[in-house]
């Protein structure tokens, strides 16, 4: 005879077998506005529904709220941003994905809800976006989206991700015109008096974007050694300025510290010191290595208008300051650096980004190697 199954205790919810085979487990979960309803969950077999039952019912316990309906995309964007992006995720990438949010895609899709979102509904938004705003920016915003979703369907609140079956728009690479070997030439002979040029020096030589230039510290600077280690950053998003941990495999890194670099760096800690008996009790002690006149840390945006000013001043064509990492990727591969090198120097965390940074130098290297094949086919039979 077969065994009857025991029933739940009241409040453990219930689990129940469909017409079409399948099981229903049914639990009363908190809702987000303090109320209780029923929360359906399914599966093929009753241990697998019973599974789930029990993860509601732990949900119950710590007091976590459980919507019963899809939510809006208007609710579940901001919901995802404070509650997934803002904790685990960099300032400056919280910052950008809320743009898009509240720009784009709340105003356009935050009327639907997220079992209702449609791959038409995606495609619609992306082609409105396109022609108001740029490709650039509706392939972002489908970024955004898409990771919004992924994070939805680990949640359980969706099955699927809609955007991941829409193909973004496509963009037109930038077209990359770093500084020729002259031009940085003549940039560094002009701001050799200014008093940022040791910072100028690292972004050439070494790729330092400008987060990791004002956010060099001393301690991770070694003259004796000839060694640089990027440990933090300064950026400033809405208004606030911080320090955080470098992009990429920056984190990681010890570079050697090029002799071009030597005698800018000890010029930067002379002139501090300086700065720093002038100040007196003004003076605040940062430990960074490009300050102010009281020791307090420099603001990103003076360095690339010092770099700009610079590159005016020499009659130079006005570039950005991230450029110079392209400058330095192709001066190296012009060197014949390695390109798995060149992308450890730079931080790349993947060697795509590298190739995509100096794939205008390729061509030289493929006339050169042109060359060479055809002046080994002119060779006359019987002659090496």
């Amino acid at each position: 005879m077969a065994t009857q199954r025991k029933r739940n205790p009241n409040g453990a919810g219930t689990i129940t077998q469909r017409k079409d085979g399948r099981f229903q487990a049914a639990v009363y979960v908190l809702q987000p506005d303090g109320t209780r309803a029923r929360k359906f969950a399914y599966g093929k077999t009753w241990a697998e529904c019973d599974v789930k039952r029990r993860d509601l019912l732990t949900k119950v316990d710590q007091g976590v709220p459980v919507p019963t309906r899809s939510a809006k995309l208007s609710e579940w964007l901001p919901y995802w941003l404070d509650n997934i992006v803002k904790p685990h995720r960099k300032r400056t990438t919280y910052a950008k994905y809320e743009v898009h949010v509240r720009l784009y895609l709340v105003p356009l899709l935050g009327s639907k809800r997220l079992e209702s979102l449609s791959v038409g509904d995606v495609r619609r938004v992306l082609v409105q976006l396109q022609k108001k705003t740029s490709a650039a920016t509706a392939k972002e915003s489908h970024r955004v989206l898409r990771t919004a979703l992924a994070a939805a369907v680990r949640e359980e609140l969706v099955t699927r991700n809609v955007v991941t079956l829409v193909e973004p728009p496509k963009v037109e690479d930038r077209e990359l015109s770093p500084w020729t070997l002259q031009e940085t030439l003549d940039f560094l002979a002009a701001g050799r008096k200014d008093p940022l040029f040791a910072a100028f020096v690292l972004a050439i030589a070494l790729g330092f974007r400008r987060g990791e230039i004002v956010g060099l510290r001393w301690e991770n600077v070694d003259l004796d050694k000839r060694e640089i280690r990027v440990r933090t950053q300064r950026q400033r998003v809405g208004g606030e300025a911080y320090e955080d941990g470098p992009k990429g495999k920056r984190r990681r890194q010890t570079l050697p510290l090029p002799g071009i670099c030597v005698a800018p760096l000890r010029w930067q800690r002379m002139k501090q010191a300086e700065a720093r008996v002038k100040a007196g009790e003004k003076w605040e002690e940062t430990g960074y290595v490009f300050t102010t006149r009281t020791g307090r840390p420099i603001e990103p945006r003076n360095v690339y208008r010092s770099f700009t000013r610079v590159a005016k001043d020499a009659g130079l064509r006005v570039i950005r300051l991230h450029d110079a990492r392209h400058g330095t990727a192709t001066l190296l591969t012009a060197a014949g650096v390695p390109p798995r090198v060149v992308m450890e120097i730079l931080g790349h965390s993947q060697i795509a980004v590298t190739m995509n940074v100096y794939a205008h130098v390729v061509q030289d290297t493929q006339r050169e190697a042109i060359g060479h094949m055809d002046r080994l086919l002119r060779q006359r039979p019987g002659r090496s």
